[in-house]
């Protein structure tokens, strides 16, 4: 039963991937404190799952867990998950003060890094009322184009299951990378 629902889900996930055009991902640094920050470019080779997420919610940290799985599963063959925490609306910012205690309690395998506000509504386009659904995952094949998103306009819930990401991601890791550069 939970490899039907599993297959059903692929096939809602696909279907929605082909019903909205792959695009292009803009470019976004990952800032983490006291290091380089990291262009999502220099991943360029990699399928790479972002989850734009809050560090004080329960529903992003399982997330976070989540793709940490499945980084020690397909890191190997291609995945770099990346984590980009922002501060909640009308809050203070936190520029990131608290990202290495929730990298420490998580053990994640793969960077967590912090962003404005304005940084992530304008990667996501996001309009100005559009509700904001935390967390958001945007998944992005190895040549750069966005190939699937949670939240937002047409965005697709189902990445948030675990089998269904996995699907897509091991869908994605199939697929040639036509002369893309090797990532980091």
């Amino acid at each position: 039963m939970k490899t039907f629902l599993a297959i059903i889900i692929l096939a809602i996930l696909t279907g929605a991937t082909e019903a909205a055009p792959a695009r292009e991902s803009p470019e976004f640094r990952i800032m983490q404190p006291g290091r380089t920050a990291i262009p999502l470019s220099g991943f360029r080779g990699k399928v790479v799952v972002m989850e734009f997420m809050f560090v004080n919610s329960e529903h992003c940290l399982r997330v976070a867990r989540m793709l940490n799985k499945l980084q020690g599963e397909l890191g190997d063959l291609g995945l770099q998950s990346v984590a980009i925490a922002f501060d909640p609306p009308n809050m203070a910012s936190t520029d990131g003060r608290f990202l290495a205690s929730v990298a420490d309690y998580l053990k994640l395998a793969y960077p967590l890094g912090y962003a404005s506000k304005e940084q992530v509504d304008t990667y996501l386009n996001r309009a100005g009322q559009e509700v904001l659904n935390i967390p958001q995952i945007v998944v992005v094949d190895r040549t750069g184009m966005i190939r699937a998103a949670s939240g937002g306009r047409g965005g697709n819930p189902a990445l948030e299951d675990e089998s269904a990401l996995s699907n897509l991601i091991r869908t994605l890791l199939q697929e040639k990378s036509h002369g893309a550069g090797a990532g980091k």
